[in-house]
């Protein structure tokens, strides 16, 4: 999953994306109030984390203006502001939460959870046929048995889940892969889907990665 991490302090920053990196997120940042507006309208995040004190456009005006184009993504503001006020006129503005710093990493990451299962309607084990995958561990399991994918494949499995049954074209999934400041090869959703098929497709009769040639792939448990 992709987040929007919009903190102008660096230290900060530096910190909170090396830890959601690590949890699996995919995480782009942002360090002003207008480059987070462009970032958001131009690119697709399951959830954005935004400081209210932010140079050129304030916190506070990036979530009004992102309400305003009708984009529903959560947002969780984060700041140094902890009056019922300040708190109001987040919510008010469109966040769908409000955390106080200081604050402990694994509270964020709580949060996190909370406002990604509002938004797809979720329990924490996505399954099709007899493979499941649970967001809270990020573990993968086929008829029961372990599989152990590295953060990138996990990454790809998961958005496929979430979008299971749907035609996903190369550059659906390069998205959920790449940051914003990654480079990428060309054929780079090939060889993860290679990687991908032989652990979770390889000694099973019944195929769940699918391939619609010319146009992308497909996870379903019907041929």
């Amino acid at each position: 999953m992709k987040i929007l991490l919009v903190e102008d302090d660096e230290k900060i920053s530096s910190f909170l994306q090396k830890g959601l990196k690590e949890e699996g997120y995919t995480v782009d940042c942002s360090f002003d109030g207008e480059e987070a507006l462009y970032l958001i309208e131009q690119n697709r995040y399951e959830l954005i984390l935004l400081d209210i004190m932010i140079p050129s456009l304030n916190g506070m005006q990036v979530c009004k203006k992102v309400r305003e184009q009708s984009i529903d993504t959560p947002i969780i503001m984060l700041t140094a502001k902890d009056s019922i006020d300040d708190k109001v006129t987040g919510l008010n503005e469109g966040a769908n939460d409000y955390i106080t710093k200081p604050f402990s990493f694994e509270e964020l990451l709580a949060r996190i959870k909370v406002q990604l299962r509002k938004q797809i309607n979720l329990n924490n084990i996505l399954q099709i046929d007899n493979l499941s995958l649970n967001l809270d561990t990020k573990e993968v399991y086929r008829d029961k048995k372990l599989i152990k994918l590295t953060s990138k494949e996990y990454n790809i499995l998961e958005f496929m889940m979430l979008n299971k049954k749907k035609l996903l074209t190369e550059d659906m999934i390069n998205e959920t892969l790449m940051d914003m400041n990654s480079s990428v090869s060309s054929n780079i959703v090939s060889v993860y889907m290679y990687r991908l098929r032989t652990k979770i497709d390889k000694n099973y009769d019944k195929k769940l990665i699918h391939t619609i040639r010319g146009m992308g792939y497909k996870l379903s448990d019907e041929v």
